[in-house]
């Protein structure tokens, strides 16, 4: 069982405090061998240290954003929320990954960017031979990016924060070529990749989201270039099969590059509301799930710059104008690996005991 990243925005303190309280009991001094793990995979491409227990400090910034697309040559409304910049801690041991993360003000100056009240849940469990994503998003509050788009002053954002987007999705995809290649090493830092592999993904994926207005979402200064301008909600629910590939090219055994991308073909459903009115179409919506990282990684210590995205796009009503979901995680992390000290490994094993 893998509990991953969820994060809510204001975060309470005495989480906080309970993990760092916890660290001690559950480390102990760091050591530098390691007994060889064997679990079907290629030792001499990478190495699993699961068995200790990986602590991470990070910062991250979560998103959701909207985007009505246009034809060519009109432009396309593009909302951002305005969310925090948070400071986190976290922990790996074995299958089971806990972090917790907290916007501090001094991390989060006022840009004129408007309130944005979110729960923004995202869980991707990395498994060797499945990857599996799944994301519950609740965001109410956007802007329109750039400054000055529909607000009247070159140095003011459009504020809509009335606006509001529900999503839920979750995606599957199987590695091939997982006795070489692993996708924990730069994600989850509990492995290390020594040589470079990629592999073959193939899976699925299935979204449903709403998003919704106390008026148009096309904000007022494009209303005349949108036909679909009276829109106020819009419903969307799709699946489907994809297939993708992810790579990892190592540098003299310590540094990597990791990239990865899974393309879905769906089939799509798409709701328009305006006003009273509700207009459906169904269509075939391509959508895409990227990752990407690059740093350095080694037995004791890892650090690494990664961006995790999802892109929802559903077709609107009239076929030249669309609506895109971009679903996604930045992160900077640095790791290290302790020795697990008793107390967890005693807890880790009365969890494996319950799952049988």
């Amino acid at each position: 069982m893998l509990i991953n990243t969820t994060h809510i925005k204001h975060l309470p303190l005495y989480a906080v405090v309970a993990l760092l309280y916890c660290f001690p009991l559950f480390s102990t001094v760091p050591v530098f061998a390691q007994k060889e793990i064997l679990g079907g995979f290629d030792t001499s491409y990478y190495r699993s240290y699961d068995r200790r227990l990986t602590t991470r400090l990070y910062l991250s910034q979560k998103y959701t954003r909207l985007e009505l697309t246009a034809p060519k040559g009109v432009s396309n409304a593009r909302y951002r929320p305005n969310t925090t910049l948070n400071l986190g801690i976290g922990a790996t041991f074995r299958s089971l990954t806990l972090n917790l993360a907290y916007g501090f003000p001094f991390l989060n100056p006022d840009q004129g960017k408007g309130k944005t009240s979110y729960l923004d849940l995202q869980t991707h469990l990395y498994g060797r031979k499945w990857i599996i994503d799944g994301f519950g998003q609740f965001y109410k509050g956007y802007f329109l990016h750039p400054k000055g788009l529909s607000a009247g002053s070159p140095d003011l954002y459009y504020l809509r924060p009335d606006l509001r987007v529900n999503l839920f999705g979750g995606a599957a995809y199987h590695a091939f070529n997982w006795r070489k290649f692993s996708y924990r090493a730069p994600l989850i830092q509990n492995e290390w990749q020594k040589k470079s592999a990629g592999s073959f993904l193939l899976g699925g994926e299935f979204d449903y989201a709403k998003t919704w207005g106390d008026r148009p979402l096309v904000p007022d200064s494009l209303r005349s270039q949108y036909q679909n301008a009276s829109v106020t909600q819009v419903k969307i629910f799709e699946f489907g099969p994809g297939a993708g590939y992810a790579y990892t090219l190592v540098i003299k055994q310590h540094f990597f590059a990791t990239a990865g991308v899974t393309g879905n073909l769906n089939l799509g459903f798409t709701r328009e509301f305006s006003g009273a009115t509700k207009v459906d179409r169904w269509g075939i919506a391509p959508n895409l799930l990227y990752r990407a990282v690059i740093g350095y990684n080694s037995p004791l210590w890892t650090a690494n710059i990664s961006l995790v995205n999802s892109t929802v796009l559903a077709r609107g009503v009239n076929p030249s104008y669309d609506y895109m979901l971009r679903v996604g995680n930045v992160r900077l992390t640095v790791a290290h690996r302790f020795k697990a000290g008793k107390k967890l490994r005693l807890f880790s094993r009365k969890i494996d005991q319950n799952l049988k």
